[in-house]
């Protein structure tokens, strides 16, 4: 299957539940790249900071690209200017870097809060306390060039439905609560970023607004070098 016949295939089913489809191009070449973007993808996922700045130099300016990996605070100032979505931040001290850099590039910058909810030690992501937390916190109420448009998550990786399921569902109610106790009145609060190649269908089952989908656009991923130089 080419990636264009891949991406339709998954607009159809996306499009028509009202969800967003991210394809995550991080290891991918710009050819690849642009041979979705002719196929009208237009909303691109990077985890490694240098390779989002390489191709966003090079590919079309009308490419909205968004941050899925982990953001360092030493490494924000190079997307700042043109980045249109960080979906992965897991502090306040992260969106006090991110706010001191839209002022200085002139703009607000969209933001989700990412969640930890897998059964696992690797993933990123602030807990229920730490999250409702940092909504009460003064000095996040005082960041005027961010704007929090959900809430993102990475489900645990197994085999096991019923677990992710679970997470999904956990995530989807607290998303909810937040949206109905902090943002009642706000409609840009309205991303729920959960479910990739692997669990994607389960993720919209339970309420996912927008998947970031890799694999199964582009086929089997090569780990290149730039995961050392982030």
């Amino acid at each position: 299957m080419s990636i264009a016949s891949n991406l339709e295939a998954l607009r159809l089913e996306t499009e028509a539940k009202g969800v967003q489809l991210v394809a995550v191009s991080k290891t991918k070449s710009n050819s690849e790249i642009m041979e979705a973007y002719e196929a009208g993808q237009r909303i691109f996922g990077e985890n490694h900071v240098q390779e989002l700045i390489e191709k966003a130099e090079l590919l079309p300016k009308d490419i909205q690209w968004h941050m899925i990996g982990h953001l360092q605070t030493n490494k924000v100032k190079y997307i700042a200017p043109f980045i249109s979505l960080i979906a992965s931040i897991d502090s306040l001290k992260l969106l006090k870097e991110v706010n001191k850099h839209a002022i200085k590039a002139n703009r607000t910058i969209d933001c989700l809060l990412q969640v930890y909810i897998a059964d696992e030690d690797t993933k990123f992501g602030l807990d229920h306390a730490e999250l409702i937390e940092l909504l009460r916190d003064e000095e996040f109420l005082e960041l005027k060039n961010i704007q929090i448009c959900g809430l993102m998550g990475i489900a645990s990786n197994t085999d096991n439905e019923k677990v992710i399921k679970a997470e999904f569902y956990e995530l989807k109610m607290l998303f909810d609560g937040v949206k109905a106790s902090f943002y009642r009145k706000d409609d840009y609060f309205n991303i729920l970023s959960m479910g990739m190649s692997s669990d994607y269908k389960l993720a919209i089952e339970e309420g996912s607004t927008m998947v970031r989908i890799g694999s199964t656009i582009f086929g089997k991923r090569v780990i290149k070098h730039y995961k050392n130089n982030d």
